[in-house]
């Protein structure tokens, strides 16, 4: 992610700004710009895009919607993980509450609630690992498009 050309993909994955996202997000003058900026991404682009209102929001009319899951132990290890490898003390228990917060809220929020599109693809991920899952997305946009390269 780059912000007024400097990259802050690190940052904004830590966890307190991680903590912060459904808050912000769920704010409509938030929510309106960053809609508005995704939609015409889409038109412009042809784009992969994540995120947890894209299929039933952003993109409703996307030509393929996967639907990414895996259950909350799994999730919670790979995010624990993933800040160990950046340094950042945390505990397993902390990163897993801290995880089912945000699904409960992002869940029940008014505005785009978490939740599949009814036409997407679900794909539970949790015994895969990252090179299987890019791979089993893969094979679905192949079967959908007829070539998906490589992710």
């Amino acid at each position: 992610m780059i912000l007024n050309g400097w990259d802050v993909t690190d940052e904004i994955r830590l966890p307190e700004i991680a903590g912060y996202a459904s808050d912000v997000s769920a704010m409509p003058p938030v929510r309106a710009f960053l809609l508005t900026m995704q939609k015409e991404m889409a038109v412009k682009y042809d784009v992969i895009m994540d995120g947890r209102d894209i299929g039933t929001v952003v993109l409703p009319d996307a030509g393929l919607k996967v639907f990414l899951t895996a259950n909350l132990e799994t999730r919670a290890k790979r995010r624990y993980l993933e800040l160990l490898d950046k340094n950042i003390v945390t505990t397993f228990e902390t990163v897993m509450s801290e995880m089912s917060i945000r699904d409960k809220n992002d869940s029940e929020r008014a505005a785009a609630p978490l939740k599949p599109a009814e036409d997407s693809i679900i794909l539970d991920t949790t015994s895969l690992d990252p090179e299987e899952s890019a791979d089993a997305i893969c094979a679905l946009i192949d079967e959908r498009f007829g070539t998906a390269g490589s992710l």
